[in-house]
Order: C-alpha cells, then structure tokens, then sequence
C-alpha cells in the first residue's frame, strides 16, 4: 500500500503544527482535504496517476491564488487496481486524515465500493477515471458525482458512429472486472441497436496478461470487421500492437475500435501503431483556445511531452467546481456534508478551460460533448500532441444516457 501525504498547498504543514493550538485548530477547520485515489504504479499509471495529481493540483493552486482564506491539502495514494485495498485506504482517510473528498477513483469496483462508506462518513466523491456508467444509474448516490466520461458514454459514442461507416460485425476483447463488463455491454447493445452484430467475445483476468495472440486470432476467424477493446493502459497497447503483428489492420481488413481510449495511449504506443484508431474523449488539449490555455498553465508541472488525457482534466475540472461549492456553503458546512456540497454542485452551473459550460444532472452526471477521434498517421502529425482527426461531435444532452434510462433513485 502506497499512500503519500502531500504539504498544503499554498501553506508549510510544518508551520502548521508548529502554531499554538487555537490557531492551529482555526487553520485546520478552515482546510479542506482532497484525497486522490489512483493508479499510481501499475497498469493504468499512465491514465490516471501522476498527471491526475498534476491536474488536481493545478485547481487547488488556482482556487487558493483567487481565495486564499481558504487552504487546500492533497493526499495520494495507489490502490493498486484491488477493491480491497482501495477501500482500506479510503476508511482510513475518513476515520484518521480528515479526508473530506475522495478524487480520481480510477477503479469501478472501488467506486461502487465506496458508497456506503461515504454515505455513512458523510464525505464526498469526484469520480473520473472509474467508468462504470451504473455509478449514475442503479448505483447512484447524492455523496458523489461522476465526471468526465462513463462506459454508456463512451460505447454510444463509438460504436454507433462504427456501425453507421460500415463497421457492422464486431467482437470485443474485454478486460474481465466492472469497468470492462459495462463497457462490453453498452458498446453491444448500440452496435445492435445500429444495426450491426456482435459476432462474439473473450474475456481475460485485468493485469495478469500480455499475450493477447489467442484472443485476437479467435477475433479474425468470428469474421468480424470491427474489434472491440473494452480495456485501456498498457494492455490496450498491447492489444494493438500484436493486432499489428498479426497484419489484422494492413490494408483496413479490419478496423480497432477502443471502449476507453486515451491520449496517453495513443502517445504510448506511437501513431505508427495507433493510425487509424477509433476512439471517444471529452476533452482533448488541442481542440480549441481554451483547452490549450489550460494545457499552457498545467503544462509546467508535468514531465515533456505529457499531454493530460480526459481523465486527467476530469481531475482538474471536478474539483475546481468541488472547490467553488465549498466556497459558497462555507468551510464548515462543506465539511460536515459530503452531501450537501453535492447538491450544491449540481445546482452550480459549470465552466472551465477543460470542458467549457456544463451542469449537473440530479443523477450526479456531468454533461458536456463528447468527440469521436480518429489517431492520425506519423506523417499527418506537425508537433508534439498533434495527434487527432474529429470525426464528429455529440452535443452535451446526446452524449450520455438519459436520466430516465438509468435507474437511478435520485431522478
């Protein structure tokens, strides 16, 4: 278990024991803790992990220039992508650090883990990297919010715009625990509802493999034009990769399609692997004059050529609107109700550099567009991160399920 408690931002935490008590205590009421709960050594590193705690701090820091009356403190740890330990560490927080939201998240089963524990420590959640789109349907809770993408989201917007250009058989590689499983499903169900067919599926144990050779040959023999990965990270790689081996992408015989793809995994393999790719995100850094002032801000912090993903800006954007709800109940109030900063984010309107205008549904999703990417070429690439062509563009109120379809108690 790696948990790692960061200095408060903008305030020594040295200077803070060290002050009399009274002042001390004053300080600390008027501190809102941020734990950032992430993947932070393995598969999905390089989604979440380090840039997701560039990206939150980026918001804290602003906030905190704009209201310096009140600090704000990041913690991290790695939940090593098992339930169990993610969940130790986020009782943990709540019980001994004073955590008052959890951020990141980047696992479904931690997420939906995670429920009843907010709900009874009245705390908080930001989820952007956990993509199970049930988080807002029959799992829904008013302790948290999910930003940035879900599986629903995600699977409508790719495999629907697939199926419509001629991609209409598919088989799917799934990685086999929640994420994967909702994506799998989604992604099936408007491949069909577009008219295609599902010609068949594997399933394999998340982070135990890297041959996927049976998996991918078993999808050229179904006849399908379309494989489907309902994966990301390094396996994603992998997976494309060894697509490429076997010549299953030479002269278009059949086209890659992933459930969750990121810039940072297109980066990681390389547009010589990724070209042609398909692939949905919420953001991209590049996509207009706001993204790129963002990326000029957050750009310092973070290693050479790293270009944060929609994850990573979901980070930055939920909780600087976490921040401004803290603002306008009160510290206090803030921190004695997870809940209660809910409600009021949903009844904030939301805006920033990453995402542009938004809301809040009562379900807890965040709305904004979402763009079908394709990967572009070594050759159709002129700079570091100029990686993508917009195939096309889901409004705000297309881009994730209807309220009505979820399930969700608080609708």
């Amino acid at each position: 278990m790696n948990i790692k408690r960061r200095h408060i931002l903008g305030a020594g935490l040295s200077a803070a024991v060290m002050m009399p008590p009274p002042l001390a205590r004053a300080q600390a009421a008027n501190t809102i803790r941020v734990g950032i709960i992430t993947d932070m050594s393995g598969v999905y590193r390089d989604v979440s992990g380090p840039t997701t705690v560039a990206c939150a701090t980026q918001a804290a820091n602003e906030f905190m220039a704009e209201n310096p009356d009140i600090k704000v403190e990041i913690l991290t740890a790695d939940h090593q992508n098992k339930p169990d330990v993610g969940l130790s560490i986020i009782r943990g927080w709540f019980d001994r650090s004073g955590v008052d939201v959890i951020a990141s998240v980047g696992n479904s089963a931690i997420a939906l883990g995670a429920r009843p524990l907010l709900a009874e420590k009245k705390k908080a959640a930001l989820i952007t990297t956990a993509g199970s789109s049930d988080l807002t349907g029959k799992s829904c809770s008013p302790n948290l919010v999910h930003w940035a993408w879900d599986s629903w989201c995600l699977a409508h917007s790719t495999a629907t715009s697939m199926v419509r250009s001629g991609g209409d058989k598919w088989f799917f590689i799934t990685a086999d625990y929640a994420f994967g499983h909702a994506a799998e499903t989604d992604a099936s169900n408007f491949v069909k509802a577009a008219g295609g067919s599902v010609l068949g599926a594997v399933r394999y144990p998340l982070g135990q493999t890297t041959d996927f050779s049976s998996f991918l040959l078993q999808a050229r023999r179904s006849g399908a034009n379309v494989i489907g990965f309902a994966n990301s990270g390094t396996e994603l790689i992998a997976c494309l990769k060894q697509a490429q081996e076997f010549g299953l992408t030479a002269g278009n015989r059949m086209r890659m399609a992933a459930m969750v793809g990121y810039i940072t995994d297109v980066l990681g393999m390389g547009l010589p692997v990724a070209k042609g790719l398909s692939l949905t995100e919420t953001f991209y850094w590049d996509l207009n004059d706001r993204t790129r002032a963002f990326m000029a801000r957050v750009k310092p912090g973070l290693p050479a050529n790293t270009f944060p993903n929609m994850s990573q800006a979901g980070d930055y954007s939920s909780v600087l609107h976490y921040l401004k709800a803290v603002k306008a109940l009160g510290v206090e109030r803030a921190k004695a109700d997870g809940a209660e900063v809910i409600a009021t984010m949903k009844r904030m309107p939301t805006d920033d550099d990453c995402f542009g205008p938004g809301s809040i549904r009562a379900d807890g999703r965040k709305i904004h567009p979402a763009y079908l990417f394709q990967a572009k070429g070594p050759e159709e690439s002129k700079y570091a991160g100029d990686i993508y062509k917009l195939l096309s563009t889901l409004p705000a109120e297309e881009s994730f399920r209807p309220m009505a379809e979820g399930g969700c108690a608080l609708t």
